[in-house]
């Protein structure tokens, strides 16, 4: 479970995220939406620990963030939209690597190494260098990192963001089984129709505020919109001043 509790941060008096507060749930994919500058990225590092916040809580499991951010992290997997990888490191010793940062043991490594290679469909790059990956393999190999330690709370930053069909295919299964799983997953992207089809819960920031949370029904309902987009660009113009 991640709690977000009242949390606020400034940069040079410019306030960027102002008392936001939701809920993602176990067994859950919670959709977190904004245009640029909505605050998005900066409550997305507070959650991975990379920023304090200025007020508030942010809850990993009930674990404070702020006050124990590697017991928080190790209960964490993130996948961010830069696919930062190593040249001249296969695939493969790409998620070794990531195990062995989150202390798991060699073998333990191997064999979840092994069920992700299955999983992402990444049997025929698993022990390429990553040097000239494409953005889908580059994206496999990120999942991977991001789910190697079992995590029970992933989140996804924009996963799906320039891929071919196959490969977004892929991801958006992954997705649905770790919810059936019970992980509690925070998904970050722009693809409305994406974020209606994945998540059971929408989360709409905009000038640093939570503007609405619900349902995709419930969404379009409180900007009396049929379609998922019209209501997000209807309901985050609401609070941007002319």
């Amino acid at each position: 479970m991640i709690e977000v509790k009242q949390v606020s941060k400034q940069f040079g008096g410019v306030s960027a995220v102002k008392d936001v507060s939701f809920l993602a749930s176990a067994g859950q994919v919670t959709g977190l939406l904004g245009p640029n500058g909505a605050g998005k990225s900066t409550t997305l590092r507070m959650l991975y620990g990379l920023l304090i916040p200025d007020t508030g809580q942010v809850l990993i499991d009930d674990v404070n963030v702020a006050e124990n951010t590697r017991l928080a992290q190790s209960r964490l997997g993130v996948m961010t939209d830069n696919h930062g990888l190593y040249a001249r490191l296969t695939a493969r010793e790409h998620i070794h690597y990531f195990g062995r940062l989150h202390g798991m043991e060699n073998e333990q490594v191997e064999a979840r190494a092994a069920e992700l290679i299955a999983l992402l469909g990444m049997g025929p790059i698993a022990d390429r260098r990553t040097h000239g990956f494409s953005q889908g393999e580059r994206t496999k190999v990120c999942m991977a990192q991001c789910l190697v330690h079992g995590p029970a709370n992933v989140i996804l930053d924009e996963p799906t963001n320039g891929l071919d069909v196959m490969t977004t295919r892929i991801v958006r299964e992954v997705v649905q089984e770790l919810r059936v799983m019970g992980i509690t997953v925070l998904f970050s992207s722009h693809l409305m129709h994406e974020v209606a089809r994945l998540c059971d819960n929408i989360v709409i920031v905009s000038m640093g505020e939570v503007v609405a949370e619900g349902t995709t029904e419930m969404i379009k309902e409180l900007a009396h919109e049929d379609d998922l987009e019209d209501a997000f660009v209807k309901l985050v113009e609401q609070v941007i001043p002319l």
